[in-house]
């Protein structure tokens, strides 16, 4: 904000000008095009001054010599902090948001409902990252399988089994698996798994875990194998991503792709999101991750029943994506993912 407290009337008026047309257009903007807009009124020399000024001050580029001027990163940044005007989301967007039957549909059913709808009114790739860890577990046990392997059975609170196998320290005492199972399965009884994880590294950590050193590096591989697989992600309508035959952006979406691939790291960038504040927006090259495809994220946390952050639901596409419209969207789709798991 202190940068556009620095600039003149006309000056912001200009730049906001700049940033509204490519958004609406994607293309760079002369001070020909300008000097027609009834809200700026002065000569196209005079424009032609701003711009420059503008470029100096690392708002605007010129993506050829003799072209008009788009925003750089940090312009788009300037112009979202501090002179977008975001709308409200119209009833016919709730509605078609809303548009679900969630009765005997399962979660990732209803979540990659809501991501494609979302992305079909955003014209962008919807994501949705739901969290594993808070999933409740009835009982956990240890089974040798060899020397150096064992086999953890996890059975859920709905009767779902699942197996993973994990390396076991060297010399532990068949009893030990026993002793394991046993204190995890007290930790886990009444908490989520997230709430099980922070107890059991604090007790182990303080050693009050009343464990061998043996049997506390089972217990935090067990630990690990619970929350190892922390978030899934969901990814709908990549297919609006290619919506231009220019060869630079079709280039821009294929590396756009790749990125989408790594979901890992998707998962990680989406993870940092998960702190509360509402939506947050990454811009181009602010975030690691879609830095070189020039993509932007708009995303928003949503929760469960008690209130607490299970997972983030958003958009990706081009940096010149209708922020104005698209971030109240994204607000309104946690809202209701939120509402859906009450």
């Amino acid at each position: 904000m202190s940068l556009l407290n620095n600039i003149d009337d006309r000056t912001r008026e200009i730049f906001r000008r700049v940033v509204e047309a490519y958004i609406e257009t994607g293309e760079p903007v002369g001070s020909r095009t300008l000097s027609h807009d009834a809200k700026i009124n002065v000569s196209p020399a005079t424009i032609r001054n701003t711009l420059s000024d503008l470029t100096e001050m690392g708002l605007l580029y010129a993506p050829h010599i003799s072209a008009g001027r788009m925003p750089t990163d940090q312009g788009l940044r300037l112009f979202v902090d501090g002179l977008l005007q975001v709308g409200d989301i119209t009833r016919e967007e709730r509605s078609a948001l809303e548009e679900q039957d969630s009765a005997g549909r399962s979660a990732d059913d209803i979540l990659g409902g809501l991501a494609s709808r979302l992305s079909g009114l955003t014209h962008t790739a919807g994501l949705v990252m739901a969290s594993k860890i808070d999933a409740p577990l009835k009982h956990i046990e240890f089974v040798q399988t060899s020397p150096d392997k064992a086999l953890v059975v996890m059975v859920s609170g709905a009767g779902d089994v699942e197996n993973r196998v994990v390396d076991i320290p060297a010399g532990l005492p068949p009893a030990a698996l026993i002793e394991a199972g046993n204190y995890l399965n007290a930790r886990l009884k009444g908490r989520t798994l997230g709430e099980a994880k922070a107890l059991i590294q604090r007790e182990i950590e303080e050693e009050s875990a009343a464990l061998d050193r043996l049997t506390a590096e089972l217990v935090q591989k067990g630990v690990a194998e619970l929350t190892g697989d922390g978030a899934s992600l969901i990814v709908r309508g990549q297919a609006n991503l290619l919506t231009t035959d220019a060869e630079a952006d079709l280039e821009r979406v294929r590396m756009l792709f790749d990125d989408l691939e790594q979901k890992k790291d998707v998962i990680e960038l989406m993870e940092a999101a998960k702190d509360g504040r509402g939506v947050r927006i990454y811009i181009g090259s602010e975030n690691r991750l879609f830095s070189l495809s020039g993509s932007s994220v708009i995303v928003s946390p949503y929760r469960d029943k008690d209130r607490n952050i299970v997972g983030v639901v958003g958009v990706i596409g081009p940096t010149r994506l209708n922020y104005a419209r698209i971030i109240p969207m994204v607000d309104y789709t946690a809202e209701i993912l939120t509402r859906l798991l009450k």
